[in-house]
């Protein structure tokens, strides 16, 4: 297949390459406008579109591909835009300005290459299988995983970030973990000779085994262990696959081919504006050579992405100028920082060092000869001096006169650099090439708050490294344009939700008036308190919400138990646990709907919703499905709603556990309790994840050894795919981690905050809330485990309290002094079934008359 680049008005821009880069390169190009003049066509030589390579370990995590891809489905989609996946670029002929792949021919004006590198793989002797595996892509982990099956021990050849990764990679596949590297220590490119032996002595103090020094020499079978890696120097090792990551290599076979000039070390030589020795062709990422030097992390890649698509788009492009490769890593869950001259290489360059050798501890200051100016910094096992040392160096602010205090503990240390002290031109996020400047200028466009700028500026999107320093300028600014950032719950109480919820844990409220009086201002409370106080006291003591002391504080649908619909009726949802329903209950519920003429909808979330009941109906209709057994499903409040499930292991021939016992267990154990935004469950018996776990605010999925775990996600208005938080738990240790962590959101979480937000809004993220629910951090667990059991414990169906309460059932009349329905409400049948009728629109003539 041929095709012509000049059919039309339009030119065509080939990118070669759908990496994070290449499709950035993309993303930027549209952004400026590149489709009022290219066709673009993508080329990517994996099945799968672009996908995000920073977090590649999570996938052997559980963590699916689908999840991983870059921007949405359609992105691809628009006119102009054409995707070719699992199509290699063969050849590029530069006289007729041509791609060839194996499909056909594809002519073009301006090229992109985006190609990225390649894992190098030295030349050893019984390299071969899974003797010879890299760790590079989603293919690559697959062949990982199928390898390590039935294995006990896996090797890793590079001490470098990406091995260090791989080697977290092989222990959450449970295996034992063995780095071999050929420098005298870890990571030598960014970390010096200390923080090199304190990050070797944090890691094997997490049980993985690190040999320095080590040139391996071949691999031969093995007694023990399928190989054994014999050294130059020291004993031999054995394993039972072996993971290279030695390094990487700029992809660049397919420019040299082209006879585009490469650099002697590889990388295809670029200019300031990315373009190659052909001006028709450029280069970005890992592929490219600028000044010699190839850059092998994203956020050059970034910036050449945006140099490249400015200059193909007639702007005027900021020149690529080189990169700043300072890193904020956590490897095998300890932190690593690289910061500028991280070596020391300045002449005349002077250094600071801090060692903590009991906890395997390191920093060290860089500065220059005068003193005057931070050059750079080494951080291991604590990153909390990152962003203030980064912007020292990037925006050449002087240290204090005892440059050493920047480094020192806390207590000794110099205050932190405040955010009032950057220059506008200081870069908060270096992905995406975000400026303090840039940050000022969306809240001046009227971006009020952290998620608006994120939208705007896409700032803390990328590696989400920033996002502590970014909250921070944003606050500040806000408020030095006068918008208060004020965390008053309302003007009755100057608390926010989490200190209320304190005092009410603490002091043992459990009344409005009580809270009011002690802690408040005012007689009556408003619209934004009561609901949120109702909801706290829910949330703790796990009272009926008809309680005469919660109704006042309730809206609508929890003052009437029901969802209220657009035409004054109310909708009822009794809980259906997992999706479970026997023949019976389903006709009980079919004659609740007939004889009450109800319209009837499967949900989304496995239950049957009914619809159309009048307000004194309702205490009727909840009376028969009571009889039958059925409980409310709380589908009107802040509150636990649905564990979605699928049939698992029971009857399906790939599940491996069982999920809908699971998701019995978990629904049954979780009704009624009532928390700061409402709470959707799932769980999947395998990995083909049928009851869309990931997409919930918990979501279960089942392994061969037990339960993986994922956090905070929802679908909705702005869904966000849940996190995988810990792996391969039994039932009672899942139940047990469920419990601390839905106790701590229901604690520190704002009013009507979706789980997923106030995950987003914690700073030190997944991690930081790992070491509070898996590690006890803050001692609380104990507490949030016993907290939940008592609401576990005080659980009542609320209808059914309310059933048997003559005063709460009076409330539910439509008129005070007349039992008959509303003449108002009217219905018209459509596919044979009841809906509100369509609201009648009077005449001015008859109004009048």
């Amino acid at each position: 297949m041929n095709v012509s680049a000049t059919s039309d008005s339009l030119q065509t821009l080939v990118v070669v390459g759908n990496g994070m880069v290449g499709h950035h390169c993309v993303e930027q190009l549209i952004a400026l406008g590149a489709l009022e003049r290219y066709r673009i066509h993508v080329y990517g030589e994996e099945s799968r579109r672009a996908y995000d390579r920073v977090h590649l370990s999570e996938y052997l995590n559980g963590r699916d591909a689908g999840s991983m891809a870059l921007g949405d489905s359609e992105f691809y989609e628009r006119e102009g835009v054409f995707l070719h996946l699992g199509s290699a670029v063969l050849e590029i002929d530069r006289r007729h300005r041509e791609i060839v792949t194996a499909q056909g021919r594809q002519a073009y004006d301006k090229l992109v290459l985006a190609t990225g590198s390649y894992p190098f793989v030295p030349p050893i002797a019984g390299a071969e299988g899974a003797s010879r595996l890299v760790y590079r892509t989603l293919d690559d982990l697959d062949l990982i995983r199928a390898a390590a099956h039935g294995a006990r021990r896996g090797v890793v050849v590079g001490g470098g970030l990406l091995g260090l990764e791989a080697a977290n990679a092989l222990k959450s596949l449970d295996l034992e973990a063995h780095v071999v590297e050929f420098a005298p220590r870890l990571m030598p490119v960014q970390l010096d000779e200390q923080g090199g032996a304190a990050l070797r002595a944090r890691i094997e103090s997490l049980g993985v085994g690190v040999h320095l020094s080590r040139a391996t020499q071949d691999i031969r079978p093995g007694t023990q262990y399928r190989y054994r890696m014999r050294f130059a120097e020291g004993a031999p090792l054995e394993t039972d696959l072996i993971v290279f990551s030695a390094g990487i290599r700029p992809q660049t076979w397919l420019a040299r081919k082209a006879g585009l000039t490469v650099a002697e070390r590889g990388g295809v030589v670029i200019d300031d504006f990315c373009r190659s020795s052909d001006e028709n062709i450029y280069a970005i990422g890992e592929c490219a050579a600028w000044n010699g030097s190839v850059f092998g992390l994203v956020a050059p890649g970034y910036q050449m992405a945006r140099t490249a698509a400015a200059a193909l788009c007639g702007e005027s492009p900021q020149p690529f100028a080189g990169a700043d490769m300072s890193t904020k890593l956590k490897l095998l869950g300890v932190d690593v920082g690289s910061i500028g001259d991280a070596h020391g290489a300045t002449p005349g360059a002077r250094s600071y060092r801090y060692i903590d050798e009991a906890g395997a501890g390191y920093r060290r200051l860089v500065v220059s000869s005068d003193g005057k100016r931070v050059l750079g910094a080494v951080l291991v096992g604590d990153n909390s001096y990152y962003d203030t040392l980064l912007q020292y160096v990037q925006n050449g602010i002087a240290p204090p006169a005892d440059p050493a205090s920047l480094i020192l503990p806390l207590g000794q240390a110099a205050p932190l650099l405040g955010v009032d002290a950057l220059p506008a031109s200081a870069t908060v996020c270096s992905c995406h090439n975000v400026s303090k400047g840039a940050i000022c200028d969306a809240i001046d466009a009227g971006c009020a708050d952290l998620g608006a700028v994120k939208g705007c500026t896409k700032a803390a999107s990328g590696c989400g490294g920033c996002a502590s320093l970014l909250k921070q300028v944003v606050e500040h600014e806000l408020a030095a344009r006068g918008v208060a950032v004020d965390k008053s719950l309302c003007e009755h109480f100057a608390y926010t939700r989490q200190e209320l919820y304190a005092i009410v844990r603490v002091g043992g409220i459990e009344t409005f008036e009580q809270l009011l009086a002690s802690h408040g201002r005012g007689e009556l409370g408003c619209d934004i308190c009561k609901p949120a106080v109702g909801s706290i006291l829910a949330s703790c003591w796990n009272r009926p919400i008809q309680d005469p002391s919660l109704v006042p504080l309730q809206d609508t649908n929890d003052t009437f138990m029901a969802n209220m619909q657009k035409n004054g009726t109310y909708s009822v949802v009794p809980r259906i646990p997992a999706g479970e329903i026997t023949p019976d209950g389903l006709i009980a519920i079919g004659a609740v709907a007939k004889k009450y003429g109800l319209y009837t909808k499967i949900t989304g979330g496995q239950r049957i919703d009914l619809f159309g009941a009048q307000l004194h109906e309702l205490p009727d209709i909840w009376s028969e499905l009571i009889a039958a057994g059925f409980e409310t499903g709380h589908a009107y409040g802040k509150s636990t709603r649905t564990v979605k499930s699928c049939v698992g292991s029971t009857w399906c021939r790939y599940g491996v556990q069982d999920s809908v016992r699971m998701a019995l267990d978990i629904e049954h154990r979780y009704k009624g309790l009532r928390s700061p935004h409402k709470l959707k469950f799932a769980v999947s018996g395998c990995t083909r994840e049928c009851a869309e776990a990931q997409s919930k605010d918990i979501g279960v999925i089942a392994t061969e050894n037990g339960w993986n775990l994922y956090v905070c996600g929802n679908g909705g208005m702005r869904p966000r795919h849940a996190e995988l938080f810990a792996t391969d738990l039994d039932d009672a240790t899942l139940i047990r981690v469920i419990d601390r962590l839905l106790m701590f959101y229901i604690r520190t979480a704002d009013k009507l905050q979706r789980t997923s937000v106030w995950r987003e809004s914690l700073e030190g993220g997944l991690d930081y809330l790992k070491q509070v629910v898996l590690e006890d951090s803050l001692g609380l667990c104990a507490e949030l485990e016993a907290q939940m059991q008592l609401v576990v414990d005080r659980y009542e169906c609320e209808w059914a309290n309310a059933l048997n309460d003559p005063e709460k059932l009076k409330r539910f009349r439509t008129f005070v002094n007349d039992a008959r329905p509303d003449p108002d409400i009217q219905f018209v049948q459509e596919r044979g079934q009841p809906r509100p009728a369509p609201a009648r629109v009077i005449p001015i003539a008859e109004e009048i008359a």
